[in-house]
């Protein structure tokens, strides 16, 4: 009997879910999983706020935890890395160095992203390892999951600054 083999938009679907484990912990909504010989060894979400670590991307937290379950700081040759959006300049460094053989990411990262949006890392030729990478990975479903954490956030500080006011005048009156 053959072994089912998950498309790549199966696999991102998992990330997804990640990323709104995220969301719950009002963290942003970015979520990754590593996949090796068609099963996850690594899973995370952003947690930098609700662990104290600026270095808790979603990408890190998937990578120690995928080398902490193989027990090398190397990931296998076939390790797949999916995750709703595309990495910055920190996330690319790792992925290098755990020797990542590819990264399908949902949607892209205009102001921070490091593999085709703000800079565009592989194109300076320094690096010893190279990844191949693709994006758009059920593109629409993670933007969207985006842009719905940042527009609770900005409706929620719209009703404190309102709150404060009522509050303030009331104080006054």
């Amino acid at each position: 009997m053959t072994e089912y083999i998950k498309t790549d938009a199966e696999w991102m679907q998992f990330a997804y879910e990640q990323a709104a484990l995220a969301a719950a912990q009002g963290e942003i909504p970015v979520g990754a999983i590593i996949v090796s010989n068609n099963q996850i060894i690594g899973q995370g979400f952003n947690s930098p706020i609700s662990l104290n670590d600026p270095t808790a991307h979603a990408e890190i937290v998937a990578i120690r935890e995928a080398c902490q379950a193989i027990q090398n700081y190397r990931l296998p040759d076939d390790a797949v890395l999916y995750v709703t959006l595309e990495p910055c300049t920190m996330c690319v460094g790792a992925l290098v160095h755990s020797r990542i053989s590819r990264v399908v990411f949902g949607t892209t990262e205009p102001k921070a992203g490091s593999l085709i949006s703000a800079r565009k890392l592989f194109e300076t030729g320094y690096y010893n390892h190279v990844f191949e990478f693709e994006s758009g990975c059920l593109q629409a479903q993670c933007a969207g999951q985006l842009s719905d954490f940042f527009r609770m956030r900005r409706e929620q500080k719209r009703q404190l600054k309102l709150q404060e006011r009522q509050m303030n005048a009331q104080n006054q009156a």
